[in-house]
């Protein structure tokens, strides 16, 4: 099984796996071109994160260590879910009653997305559990979990 981790939290490792580490990297910000749809389909205007693309879309599962704060993920993180656009379609489907983009892909990976923050009220974690689970079932997704980083370094995570 290929697992990719993108990962924010510095002191967790994971062993033989293609690791995205957004606590060294800055990703551009989507400039909402279009390029990647229109002029280069599945290609990025800006190619920092080619590699990155390629393995995330041939892995069976992708591991997200994030670190929350103020309720949200960073920046850094939205800025990386922002530059995925290109591993789908521009063209939108309504096949499950809501307007989606179509895949571009056969499959996408499975979701654990492990963060690592508080929220100062239950209707916050719900609010940004909910927020993730969207996002990965737009982005097709499968099989999506979310829980506190505690929980995945309690399955046997490595903490450095």
């Amino acid at each position: 099984m290929k697992t990719v981790v993108i990962k924010e939290c510095t002191d967790i490792s994971i062993a033989n796996t293609y690791t995205f580490d957004l606590s060294r990297i800055e990703v551009t910000h989507c400039v909402g071109c279009w390029t990647c749809w229109w002029k280069t389909p599945g290609k990025c205007v800006f190619n920092d994160l080619n590699e990155f693309y390629h393995e995330y879309i041939t892995a069976d599962k992708a591991i997200y260590l994030a670190k929350v704060t103020k309720g949200f993920i960073s920046g850094n993180l939205k800025s990386l879910l922002d530059r995925m656009i290109p591993l789908y379609l521009p063209y939108t489907t309504y096949k499950t009653g809501e307007s989606m983009h179509v895949k571009r892909y056969e499959k996408y990976p499975d979701i654990e997305f492990y963060y690592d923050g508080q929220f100062q009220t239950d209707d916050g974690l719900e609010i940004f559990e909910k927020y993730i689970n969207r996002v990965f079932y737009q982005f097709y997704s499968k099989n999506i979990v979310v829980k506190p980083i505690e929980d995945f370094v309690g399955i046997g995570g490595y903490k450095k």
